[in-house]
């Protein structure tokens, strides 16, 4: 159900889970909540309502953010790799696709007449395997140094969350988009879903443990959450 409260939408979803949820997601600020079955319709709004200026705020965060525009995977645009812009530049060819970084731009090879999902399809999996390499390198080296190692991982587009754990798997999700941003931050996403392996929620345990294994977590936090935005958001 979608309820309206001073000129906001929430899109209100009933579920089995214990407490209530709220995010404001980008790109544009919408927002959701998700509820515990049990909960009436006028504790939703009651909650909602002690939540609006903090809705508002985030809603503003988004609105001054800077965002990528929508692309066509022509020369001249810009991509990101681990927080570096590079230049775009677009090379046909028959012979098959090729994804080169030189110095600041990257030389992207495609066939001329492939439209633009094609080329967006083929560098996403370029970034894909660029990610998952980074992970496999830098993942065990941090269970190595903190003692906590998950069952296994993957990597997937989120638009709520950079990365996530599952209890039940003992799985850790990350999302694509971190071959975008710097290195620093996929070690803060891997120190933060690690500790999830001990720590369920983000109480003062947690937060020592974040102190003692990546100190400055909170700054990185900050430089990944104020980051330019895909336009995928």
């Amino acid at each position: 159900m979608t309820i309206d409260i001073q000129n906001i939408k929430i899109d209100v979803v009933k579920k089995d889970i214990k407490n209530l949820h709220l995010y404001v997601l980008p790109p544009d600020g919408k927002v959701r909540l998700s509820a515990p079955l049990s909960v009436k319709d006028e504790n939703i709004e009651i909650f909602v309502r002690s939540k609006i200026s903090w809705i508002k705020q985030q809603q503003e965060k988004f609105a001054v953010q800077l965002r990528q525009s929508e692309r066509q995977f022509v020369s001249g645009e810009t991509l990101y790799v681990w927080g570096k812009p590079y230049y775009l530049q677009v090379k046909y060819s028959n012979k098959g696709n090729d994804f080169l970084i030189d110095g600041d731009k990257i030389i992207l090879t495609v066939r001329k007449e492939s439209t633009a999902k094609q080329r967006e399809n083929y560098v996403n999996e370029v970034l894909r395997e660029k990610l998952k390499a980074e992970i496999e390198r830098r993942l065990p080296e941090w269970e190595k140094k903190i003692g906590l190692f998950c069952a296994r991982w993957e990597t997937k587009y989120m638009n709520t969350h950079w990365g996530s754990f599952s209890e039940k798997t003992q799985t850790i999700t990350f999302n694509l988009q971190l071959v975008k941003k710097q290195f620093e931050c996929l070690d803060y996403i891997i120190v933060h879903e690690l500790g999830h392996i001990q720590y369920r929620k983000h109480n003062k345990d947690f937060i020592k443990y974040m102190d003692i294994y990546f100190p400055y977590w909170r700054e990185t936090k900050k430089l990944l959450n104020d980051s330019i935005l895909d336009y995928l958001y």
